[in-house]
């Protein structure tokens, strides 16, 4: 009997302890899983936050270049990017350069992400006459550039900071609009933008200039685009656009 008893105490002590083993490794298990995915999402907000970052197009400012629903895909680290909560900025690979397009955030609504074209650098000269830009006095050749209000010039109220900026000192009876303002001078440390469709874009003509450390990234390339359903339309799935998938953005 003694025999049976203390069998049966050591099948059950070891029960006992395969038991806690087990629970033991599963602790371990569901620990090292956690682990895992807590270092990978770190991974990915690093990522996000310094190296590529998905926009999505809501507007259409930068129509034909860049179109209402389309999903891009953003260089952030080209121009250098800053290391979520610290102070360390990465070292940036290129400059903003004339012709870039730029994801940015505007000085009127600093926690939005604008998409333009920078067309002008920190003291250039820049001038508008019946829609043509001009730079540093010369035109500026620009086959991105779309215009599709053949209803007239617009006055803008907002358009009347330039007078601060201009060549030749704030004259009377400035008036600048849409499709014609100017010359005015970029200042030090400024960049000036425009939106590829000039009738329809609020960009720096109304706004003003954009800082350096407000400049984010240069967008990459159109990985989604769908054709946004109009109100009056009915919902279902969306009509792709898979001729833009893939896209590069110049």
């Amino acid at each position: 009997m003694r025999d049976v008893e203390g069998g049966a105490s050591t099948v059950t002590e070891m029960l006992r302890s395969d038991g806690r083993s087990r629970r033991a490794r599963l602790g371990q298990g569901l620990g090292d899983w956690l682990k895992s995915i807590a270092i990978a999402f770190g991974l990915f907000l690093l990522i996000r936050a310094t190296v590529v970052e998905a926009f999505k197009i809501p507007t259409s400012s930068m129509e034909g270049t860049l179109l209402v629903g389309d999903f891009l895909l953003v260089n952030k680290a080209v121009y250098g990017a800053r290391i979520p909560g610290t102070s360390i900025d990465l070292p940036a690979f290129a400059e903003p350069e004339r012709g870039d397009v730029i994801v940015f955030h505007p000085p009127h609504e600093p926690e939005k992400n604008y998409v333009k074209r920078l067309v002008g650098l920190p003291l250039d000269t820049l001038e508008m006459r019946d829609k043509q830009l001009f730079l540093n006095g010369a035109p500026v050749w620009e086959p991105y550039a779309r215009h599709v209000d053949d209803a007239g010039d617009a006055v803008h109220p907002d358009m009347e900071w330039q007078s601060h900026h201009l060549i030749a000192g704030p004259p009377r009876g400035y008036h600048p609009t849409r499709d014609n303002w100017g010359p005015i001078v970029v200042p030090d440390g400024r960049f000036f933008v425009l939106g590829d469709n000039r009738d329809n874009s609020e960009d720096s003509r109304y706004w003003g200039f954009v800082t350096r450390d407000q400049i984010r990234g240069r967008p990459w390339v159109v990985y989604y685009s769908y054709v946004p359903a109009r109100p009056s339309e009915s919902t279902g799935f969306p009509l792709v656009r898979w001729s833009r998938l893939g896209t590069v953005i110049r």
